[in-house]
């Protein structure tokens, strides 16, 4: 990608690689989604936490890891996995040289008070989220990203505050030094981002509402090969082409 030439004698800053975050709003039909909420407290049963009192419900940890199987969520997230096909041809992928596969799916529930803490999914290469619970408030527990490297972070430690050499007022205006970005959650959301994107949730401020949603880690593999053909050499083959040992 060729830069534009900025014009003489102007200050022109431009957004280097920036992060995909994909976002799609939804609207759950209302018989629906009490549906997929009673069969989340289905699944969490006695469970509160993970198993931490602060810490949310997660289903990877307590053996719900497959939602995708669970027929109240089938056509959801058959939705879901379209969006997600759609961001990447937006990344510029070729869907006819890549084989998107789910590798794991979870809900995450969050009462009052409790976190998911700073994380990410090495295992997979692309993550979302659907919330089933939200307002846009942010009040139930907003979804925190971190950038992996605070490359316009001039002076180490900057971006943090407590006395950096940031003007407060700038620090927070200004999209260049934020150490990180925060997501309201909002029934019916849907976030696409890299899996490698550190991330975490705060602590559910809503004392009267629990905060629903639910996880899919996807993983990029090439479409099967025919006989003497090869997949590209930085994807891994589909997994049909596979041999355990």
């Amino acid at each position: 990608m060729l830069l534009p030439s900025p014009a003489p004698g102007a200050l022109v800053i431009q957004p280097l690689f920036p992060v995909a975050l994909g976002q799609v709003q939804l609207r759950p039909e209302p018989l629906d989604l009490a549906l997929q909420l009673q069969a989340l407290h289905a699944l969490r049963g006695d469970a509160r936490s993970n198993p931490d009192p602060g810490c949310a419900w997660t289903g990877d940890l307590n053996g719900v890891w497959q939602l995708h199987h669970h027929g109240t969520f089938v056509p959801l997230i058959r939705q879901l996995v379209d969006h997600a096909k759609a961001y990447l041809v937006t990344l510029g992928f070729d869907l006819h040289q890549v084989c998107l596969h789910i590798q794991r799916c979870w809900p995450v529930l969050s009462e009052a008070g409790q976190v998911v803490g700073r994380h990410h999914h090495p295992n997979a290469h692309l993550s979302a989220v659907y919330y089933f619970t939200g307002d846009g408030s942010g009040r139930c527990g907003s979804l925190r990203f971190w950038p992996q490297r605070q490359v316009n972070e001039l002076v180490p430690g900057m971006a943090v505050g407590h006395g950096a050499p940031l003007a407060e007022a700038d620090w927070a205006q200004s999209s260049w030094t934020t150490p990180w970005i925060d997501v309201a959650p909002q029934a019916g959301l849907l976030l696409l981002f890299p899996a490698g994107l550190d991330h975490g949730v705060l602590p559910n401020q809503d004392d009267q509402n629990l905060r629903c949603s639910l996880s899919i880690d996807f993983v990029l593999t090439a479409a099967a090969c025919g006989p003497g053909q090869a997949p590209p050499e930085y994807l891994a083959p589909h997994p049909l082409q596979w041999d355990p040992v």
